[in-house]
């Protein structure tokens, strides 16, 4: 894989603030911005052309405790001064825009992009969408349609960068050469309780595999304080993953229908096994436990 040269640059020199984002050699700018900095954000010339955004809000009922909305504007400004004043889209607290360096993204390249950032965000589902249709992918001509597939690849990269992870899917594998990001496949098991779960760090990230077996209902309980509430987080996520279909109770155990990214093996362990979990040393491949294989090369 190649090398990609990201420049970031805090407006207001502090992070989290208003940041502007580039790769070098493409064409896309993205702007990120807290709401309260809507106000400076609007004043930027970026705001006055035609693109993409998202608006970003927390929710601990959502996927990924997050909820997105995206759009797209012939002047973003415009678009984002309506959204400021709409009280039944208030869920929002960060926005991020994207437009085009050089200023050729047309309307048809604005609709094109909301299209297939919906399409992408839907197949990931890291966040609860809050558009209320998805829109169709316009027909440009062909080599429009490569460009905006190339724009998009970019923004794949970019995003995650400023820590949204709306778009990012899981990488398509090289039929020729092996993905040096993945790792082995990892598995847990409890018969007692059905579990025969799979797992795979992707990029970067833990991720609980279609198809595993899991609890069909969280059943940890913590005596110490600081357990109760780590376990109350454990079942919360479980019983969001059961509400939104990520797991889907049959039998008396929980079938994972779609890919599920955690931010620890020992988070997904849990969240499997209904109780708490060493993912380190639980986890393991033909090769050793996910720790083993961690630490592989240091010595």
């Amino acid at each position: 894989m190649n090398g990609k040269q990201v420049k970031l640059f805090l407006v207001d020199g502090t992070p989290g603030g208003l940041t502007t984002a580039e790769i070098t050699n493409w064409t896309g700018h993205v702007l990120s911005a807290r709401r309260s900095d809507l106000a400076d954000l609007l004043k930027r010339e970026e705001a006055q052309r035609t693109g993409v955004y998202l608006l970003l809000g927390d929710d601990e009922t959502a996927l990924g405790d997050t909820r997105c909305y995206v759009g797209e504007a012939d002047v973003i400004a415009t678009r984002l001064r309506y959204h400021a004043n709409d009280k039944d889209r208030a869920f929002w607290d960060r926005v991020v825009v994207v437009t085009s360096k050089d200023t050729n993204l047309t309307k048809s390249h604005g609709r094109y992009l909301e299209s297939r950032l919906i399409q992408l965000a839907t197949k990931a589902g890291r966040v609860s969408l809050e558009n209320g249709t998805a829109p169709p992918t316009p027909n440009l001509p062909e080599a429009d349609a490569s460009d905006m597939e190339y724009f998009i690849g970019q923004l794949q990269i970019m995003l995650p960068v400023l820590g949204v992870n709306a778009i990012r899917v899981r990488p398509t594998p090289s039929p020729v050469v092996s993905d040096p990001v993945e790792s082995p496949i990892f598995t847990l098991s409890n018969a007692k309780v059905g579990v025969v779960a799979s797992a795979q760090q992707i990029d970067g990230e833990f991720t609980l595999l279609t198809g595993s077996h899991v609890v069909a209902k969280w059943h940890g309980v913590g005596k110490a304080t600081s357990t109760q509430k780590a376990y109350a987080g454990y079942r919360a996520r479980h019983e969001n993953l059961l509400a939104d279909g990520s797991i889907v109770a049959e039998g008396g155990v929980g079938l994972v229908t779609r890919d599920i990214v955690f931010s620890s093996p020992s988070t997904a362990g849990a969240v499997a096994l209904g109780r708490s979990c060493n993912g380190r040393v639980e986890w393991v491949s033909p090769e050793g436990s996910f720790g083993a294989w961690e630490s592989r090369g240091i010595d």
